[in-house]
């Protein structure tokens, strides 16, 4: 479980901050396609100043049909690994990338909770994947613990640390 990442809003702040200042320096442009973070990894990133020079667009799929529609996630991958799954964060991470033109994606899907978790898939449990041109998604999973708001904050952190890597 991970719970020592500070995730307040100063820290969450900070590292938009960083992901901007890399992004700049390299002209380059991040999309992100985000599931249970429901749009907060893209708030963070535009609510930095200057941040449209470097944030393409973000795109909120929470349902499995706008993972399909917006994304391109095939629905064979949904049905057989459930959309909290590492193909799946794959292929969200390549469909924003793809449908964005940007310099890199980043896709989170996960179980925020209270409900909804399995033995399995425990409530916590959130997939990462990064795309980038010409090249195969990079994904990661993290078990985060704590309640809806703290797991939520710990996937956003993780996912600008993710970009932020990846700069």
């Amino acid at each position: 479980m991970v719970s020592a990442w500070a995730t307040d809003d100063q820290t969450l702040r900070s590292l938009a901050e960083r992901v901007g200042t890399l992004l700049l320096a390299k002209r380059h442009r991040v999309a992100t396609a985000e599931s249970c973070t429901g749009g907060w990894v893209a708030k963070c990133l535009t609510d930095i100043p200057g941040s449209s020079q470097w944030f393409e667009r973000g795109f909120v799929t929470y349902s499995n049909a706008a993972k399909q529609q917006s994304l391109g996630v095939p629905g064979e991958l949904l049905v057989r690994h459930g959309a909290v799954s590492q193909p799946v964060a794959e292929h969200m991470a390549a469909g924003a990338l793809k449908e964005s033109g940007a310099a890199l994606a980043v896709a989170i899907t996960g179980i925020a909770g209270p409900d909804g978790g399995s033995a399995e898939k425990p409530v916590g449990l959130v997939w990462f994947a990064l795309a980038r041109p010409h090249a195969t998604p990079i994904a990661q999973q993290h078990q985060f613990d704590g309640d809806r708001e703290a797991i939520r904050r710990a996937a956003v952190a993780a996912a600008l640390r993710i970009i932020i890597a990846a700069a």
